[in-house]
């Protein structure tokens, strides 16, 4: 995923988890990881949403001021499809995986 320069710290931050993109068709998958800078994003979840689900809220979630700003950044290319992709960024060097869940109890089945 290719962020403009003026977002690219906010989401290094943590501020910005989210991404609004209007594509023919969905170019990223969910669990995959996409460069940043020295960094990764790793994708979240991806869902598809109407034009109109785009709030000046959610723009400003993403980063930018309202949703007119959003989609003169968004809205470029033969794209008619809107989704909104939740991630996260991980640092260079940084490992992800599954959330660890704390000890587990074992089963009676688990020790026959």
């Amino acid at each position: 995923m290719v962020f403009t320069k003026r977002l690219r710290e906010g989401i290094r931050r943590g501020r910005i988890r989210c991404s609004i993109r209007i594509w023919t068709s969905p170019h990223v998958k969910v669990n995959s990881r996409y460069q940043l800078d020295d960094g990764h994003i790793v994708v979240d979840s991806i869902v598809r949403i109407g034009l109109a689900d785009v709030t000046d809220d959610l723009a400003q979630e993403s980063g930018f001021e309202n949703v007119k700003d959003l989609l003169g950044i968004a809205k470029h290319g033969r794209g008619n499809k809107v989704y909104l992709i939740r991630f996260h960024y991980l640092p260079p060097g940084a490992w992800d995986g599954p959330q660890w869940k704390g000890p587990q109890k074992r089963r009676r089945h688990d020790h026959e």
